[in-house]
């Protein structure tokens, strides 16, 4: 396992780091979110359809129909396991709507009220590290392909650690391609008067890793919150911990 001094923090000029399963376990959020909805619409379907109540949503049922899919196929996978049908509707429905994408919709909304209900905590050895790095003056920002990403940061308590957030929003409106494609470090490193070569990716994804190696950027660091360390150096990453705080120099460490 490297050791807390393996990266040289003070041969870069900025470190951009990826959000859920970096900063934040944000995937709990998401869970939570997804369960408060599908609860509540299946006491309102029940409600205006007369059917005879729906058997509760439970963290199995977002493994088995929701987890790693896009938003509105988990919607229609869910709903079709409690037989139910609806029309697939259009991204642009609101809420309100009893369609695919009014429900998947609502999904965003549930999101931000479990974050304002329940929060979200940072990891704590990833905020070790962002306290080293701020005490040493090194740039920081968010490369995240989530829009909430501003929200998830807030929530955590972690916003002013970065001086920029380079997030989902952000990319569609530049027209930037997502990971793992580079584009998104690339400008974030851009903002931050730094080149890619003097920028160190943090990254628990495979295609945050992909991102980082085609960047070509100083250094790509794994973070192994699942993706195991075997595919995350074959992705590209230069070094793999289990935790952030395994990187922080020794002598902020002590």
């Amino acid at each position: 396992m490297p050791a807390a001094d393996t990266v040289e923090w003070s041969k870069y000029a900025a470190a951009l780091f990826d959000l859920d399963g970096v900063i934040t376990p944000t995937a709990e959020v998401h869970m939570r979110a997804w369960s408060a909805m599908f609860n509540a619409y299946l006491v309102e379907h029940a409600e205006a359809t007369g059917a005879t109540p729906y058997e509760p949503y439970t963290d199995q049922d977002y493994y088995g129909y929701v987890d790693g899919k896009p938003r509105y196929d988990g919607v229609r996978s869910f709903l079709a396991a409690r037989r139910i049908t609806l029309p697939e509707g259009d991204p642009s429905d609101p809420t309100t709507a009893d369609t695919i994408c009014g429900v998947g919709n609502r999904k965003n909304e549930f999101f931000g009220k479990v974050l304002t209900e329940e929060g979200v905590e940072a990891f704590p050895g990833s905020v070790r590290l962002l306290e080293a790095l701020r005490a040493q003056g090194l740039p920081m920002a968010i490369v995240s392909s989530s829009r909430n990403a501003p929200a998830v940061l807030e929530a955590a308590g972690v916003t002013d650690y970065f001086a920029t957030v380079v997030h989902g929003g952000v990319a569609a409106e530049l027209g930037l391609d997502g990971k793992p494609a580079p584009d998104t470090f690339l400008h974030a490193a851009e903002v931050l008067g730094a080149t890619a070569a003097t920028s160190v990716v943090i990254e628990d994804a495979i295609s945050g890793v992909e991102a980082g190696r085609a960047g070509a950027f100083g250094l790509v660091v794994g973070v192994d919150r699942g993706a195991g360390v075997d595919a995350l150096t074959a992705a590209g990453a230069d070094v793999v911990v289990p935790d952030l705080g395994d990187l922080v120099p020794s002598e902020a460490a002590r």
